[in-house]
């Protein structure tokens, strides 16, 4: 049996990553994507918008694809802004098996509050979310405010869509791997 579950995530892994290569976006696609992600991003939160003035580096993620009937996989494209700049791009994906049927599309932002958690992840191969880094999931308080525990962790993430922050999602099990553009 998990021979075979096994081999369903590759082989959804495999799908997805073939489609996402035929999708994949230039340069200037994903540079305008991820200007209009900041914008959205700072429209929901302020507390947000005053952490990633703070942080190192901000990995952004304008749309991050989730779909699946039973085995189900995600995969978005982005760029690491460093001082408001992107400095390279990477791709999230992952891969589930489960109860699941549909879709969605969510943006996801990683702030690197400190050098050092920044340096990690761009010395890596391939990022994965909970094994090279633990990403404290950004939820907000009363007035907006983010927790300030989470507020002091070294990588912090935001998982949102155009109708604000999304609550009960992870990073965990995400793989984040540099690609050329």
């Amino acid at each position: 049996m998990k021979t075979r579950q096994a081999w369903l995530k590759w082989g959804c892994a495999l799908v997805l990553f073939a489609a996402a290569n035929a999708w994949a976006a230039s340069r200037e696609e994903i540079n305008a994507e991820v200007r209009q992600t900041v914008q959205e991003f700072y429209k929901h939160t302020s507390a947000g918008k005053e952490l990633s003035q703070k942080a190192a580096g901000m990995l952004v993620f304008p749309s991050v694809v989730k779909a699946g009937i039973g085995v189900g996989g995600e995969y978005g494209e982005g760029s690491l802004l460093v001082g408001g700049k992107p400095v390279a791009y990477y791709n999230i994906a992952a891969a589930s098996i489960g109860f699941q049927l549909g879709a969605q599309a969510r943006s996801q932002i990683i702030l690197f509050m400190t050098e050092s958690a920044l340096s990690k992840f761009r010395a890596s191969e391939g990022w994965k979310a909970g094994v090279d880094g633990s990403v404290a999931l950004a939820t907000l308080g009363a007035g907006g405010a983010i927790d300030t525990e989470t507020a002091k962790k070294p990588i912090i993430g935001f998982i949102f869509s155009n109708k604000g922050l999304m609550y009960n999602l992870t990073f965990e099990g995400s793989k984040i791997t540099k690609i050329d553009r």
